[in-house]
Order: C-alpha cells, then structure tokens, then sequence
C-alpha cells in the first residue's frame, strides 16, 4: 500500500494545473539560472500560473463568450461575445457588470465588477494554448491589441481589470500572488530577452 501511495501522491501534485499554486515567486528567485534565455523562459513560466488562472482564462476564451467561476463553466446567463467583445445589443457586458463587485444578498458570491468590464479579442483568446504558445501570442502585435513590450509589461503591472484577478469579490479565488509581483515578473521577463519556455 505505501509504494502505490509513494506513486499516487507525487503522480496527482504534478497533474495539477499551473495556478493550483496559490504563490508567485519574486524575480530574484530565478537569479541563480545562468543562462539569459533558460531564465526568461522559466519567469514566463511563472508568469504562466497568472495567465492559466481563472480570473485570467475566463475572458480570454477562444470561443463566442465568456466562462466563469473557478471551474470555468459556461457563462449564466448565457451571453455572445458580440461585434466589439461586449456582449450583444441589448445583453452588453455592463447589462449585469457595473464599475466594482457587488456582493450578493446573504453574501453567497458576488457578480463581479469593472470599468471597463469586457471580454479579450479572440486573437488574445488562451484557452486550450500550451504556455509557450500564450508566450508567443503575447509577444506579438499582431495578436496583442497592437502592444510593444513597454506596453505589455504597463497593462500587467498597473491595468485595473488585470489587477481584478487579485481583487475578484466573493465566491471566487484570486489569482495567485500580487499585481506587483507580476508586474516585477513581467518586467524581467522582458528584460532577459522575453524568451518563450518549450
């Protein structure tokens, strides 16, 4: 019996998604990795916990709307993406999503909230993308929303929807560590070549 836990236990650990960690490591965690490209390559990948998350995945769908919650179902009500990532004519995001969450009666969730509160273009769409792909498509204007680097690492480090996935109201886990420290991953990443993991 111990040998088949000895397996079983390390085998359900690494079958664990990437945000199932609930830290973000600073930087100068990934100082000791000599190679310049071997060191972007793994702070993108922790910058991959973020990215893979919920908070993040859940308007970045490649599909015609929106999931939700920390399983990412189906969003309810059901809603279309639309012409300009805003819901259709009549259901536009901000029918049930105001500037900030709101706590529902007897504090049970919370319909978040944002302004602006809407879906990521399908070029910036993740899911179903292995991380380097996500690190290739971030990369590129094509496919970012016409972003540089600088741009990038500003919209992580200090954009008020980015920072909801750490603020994101009752009934939902936020996204692991901080604003900041993704910010800080987000600016040595680049700055050490903005290299993409495997």
């Amino acid at each position: 019996m111990r040998s088949v836990t000895a397996v079983l236990v390390p085998a359900l650990f690494c079958a664990a998604p990437l945000w199932a960690k609930d830290d973000l490591q600073t930087p100068d965690a990934f100082d000791a990795i000599a190679d310049k490209a071997e060191r972007s390559a793994a702070l993108f990948q922790e910058m991959g916990k973020v990215l893979t998350h919920p908070r993040c995945l859940n308007c970045h769908p490649v599909t015609g709307g929106p999931t939700q919650g920390d399983d990412m179902h189906p969003h309810d009500p059901p809603v279309v993406r639309g012409e300009a990532d805003f819901g259709a004519p009549g259901m536009t995001c901000n029918t049930c999503h105001g500037a900030e969450n709101v706590t529902l009666t007897g504090g049970q969730g919370s319909i978040p909230g944002h302004e602006p509160w809407s879906l990521a273009p399908v070029s910036m769409g993740w899911v179903g993308l292995s991380l380097g792909e996500i690190c290739q498509q971030i990369k590129d204007p094509e496919r970012n929303g016409g972003k540089t680097l600088e741009e990038l690492h500003e919209h992580n480090a200090h954009d008020g929807l980015v920072g909801w996935g750490w603020h994101p109201g009752a009934g939902r886990e936020p996204a692991p560590g901080s604003q900041e420290i993704f910010g800080q991953l987000t600016r040595a990443w680049i700055d050490t070549g903005a290299a993409c993991p495997g």
